[in-house]
């Protein structure tokens, strides 16, 4: 069924795109068309059931709040692993070879503090992501959410879930089944450790260990 933007009673701007364009592009060209007090990343496989922002928009009462995020969901009802721990490269080798199962932080229906969310749905003020210039360009695909969120700690904000808010995703996996997506994955996932905002990153997680 066409996307019918007269379905809608409020107005909704379709962006083209003459080539391709990655995820980080995509959103931040949408940004600059954006006036509202709050800017929303959302994917196309995302399903709503009920409105999440006013949940939303309550984590956003503090000043230090960069990003909040819901609680995504499964298509069977499962909870998704959508907050985690900042990755490094140790931690990816013990996924790979079927270790560090489980998710990194104990979900509840209190908010939790993630070092990072998933890019499938992420709610910002207009400020702070206009102050962060939007999403690194040059990660085509996978891992832009990472190090917005990176970047976001090292400015002293906070990443928050709000589990009140509620998403239903719809995955595709693509990395999983597809050699061109499994590609962007890898190539996005060595950008971001030989980044200086990986080291940033990881030097002051030891610091706060030390002090």
């Amino acid at each position: 069924m066409p996307f019918d933007v007269h379905r809608f009673s409020f107005p909704i701007k379709v962006l083209r795109n003459l080539n391709p364009q990655g995820f980080a592009a995509n959103h931040n060209q949408a940004f600059a068309y954006a006036a509202g007090r709050f800017f929303c990343v959302m994917n196309p496989d995302i399903r709503i059931a009920s409105n999440p922002f006013p949940g939303l928009i309550g984590c956003l009462h503090s000043a230090s709040v960069g990003v909040v995020a819901p609680l995504v969901l499964s298509e069977s009802g499962i909870m998704e692993d959508s907050a985690r721990r900042f990755p490094t490269p140790i931690k990816i080798l013990c996924k790979a070879f079927g270790g560090c199962k489980g998710g990194d932080y104990a979900l509840s229906n209190e908010p939790i503090f993630p070092d990072w969310v998933g890019g499938m749905f992420m709610l910002f003020p207009e400020d702070i992501f206009a102050k962060l210039g939007g999403f690194d360009e040059r990660f085509f695909l996978y891992y832009e959410d990472v190090d917005l969120c990176a970047r976001l700690y090292l400015l002293g904000y906070d990443v928050v879930l709000c589990p009140d808010a509620k998403v239903t995703h719809h995955a595709h996996r693509s990395s999983h089944r597809s050699v061109r997506y499994l590609s962007w994955h890898l190539a996005s996932m060595m950008r971001f450790f030989c980044s200086g905002v990986f080291r940033q990153t990881c030097w002051r997680k030891l610091k706060k260990r030390w002090v």
